[in-house]
């Protein structure tokens, strides 16, 4: 009998290899995860570890990029609704659920995680998160700013404080993520917080922007 020929192997995915790799890195921290653990974890041998990432210090960075953006892209999505109330709606609650994918192994934020654990010495975690994390609250204060230009926000609310208020909350549910509350818990608690954002005005409506050029 002919022998049976070798499977092929498993196609190289790069983003669900930072992804589990990052999930290491969340419960181990960089010191505390080997590079045998990454390649048993990752499916793959040492040798395509450094090809595919370099060192583990590369790959430690690579991962906490990735995970900030993603946490980015959740303002991204959050800024292109019509209204604030909408803005400041789905950035909390689409931040809770991110923050609450234990079925995957992470709690909380990953970059609030690395800042505050052993990191690499090839990238600065603190800068590198506090900056992202301050362009992320500067294009909200701008989306809030523009609100008040345009009557969408009462006249007597603070747009800088009520920025940072927003923040605070993104930090809270992160934190409070980690420490182990449920999905359930800062949903609700999400929910409690947008109705202490000002109403919009009577009668206003938020403005819709003009069609392209060419639409």
């Amino acid at each position: 009998m002919a022998p049976r020929p070798a499977g092929r192997p498993r196609a190289f995915d790069r983003d669900d290899a930072l992804r589990h790799a990052a999930h290491l890195f969340w419960q181990h921290g960089f010191s505390g995860t080997s590079t045998r653990m990454l390649t048993a974890a990752l499916g793959i041998s040492s040798s395509s570890l450094y090809a595919a990432f370099g060192t583990k210090a590369d790959l430690f960075a690579e991962a906490i990029r990735s995970y900030a953006l993603r946490y980015s892209a959740i303002y991204d999505r959050a800024l292109a609704e019509p209204t604030v109330t909408k803005v400041i709606e789905r950035l909390l609650l689409e931040s809770v659920t991110e923050f609450t994918r234990t079925d995957e192994g992470h709690p909380g934020c990953l970059t609030s995680s690395a800042v505050m654990a052993d990191t690499s010495t090839t990238l600065d975690v603190r800068t590198y998160v506090a900056d992202l994390q301050c362009s992320d609250e500067a294009r909200l204060r701008n989306r809030l700013e523009q609100a008040a230009r345009t009557g969408e926000l009462p006249a007597t609310v603070q747009v800088a404080v009520l920025a940072e208020l927003v923040q605070t909350l993104w930090q809270g549910l992160s934190t409070r993520a980690e420490l182990g509350a449920t999905r359930r818990e800062l949903l609700g608690v999400a929910h409690f917080a947008m109705t202490l954002i000002p109403p919009m005005p009577a009668g206003r409506s938020p403005s819709v922007p003009a069609p392209a050029s060419g639409a």
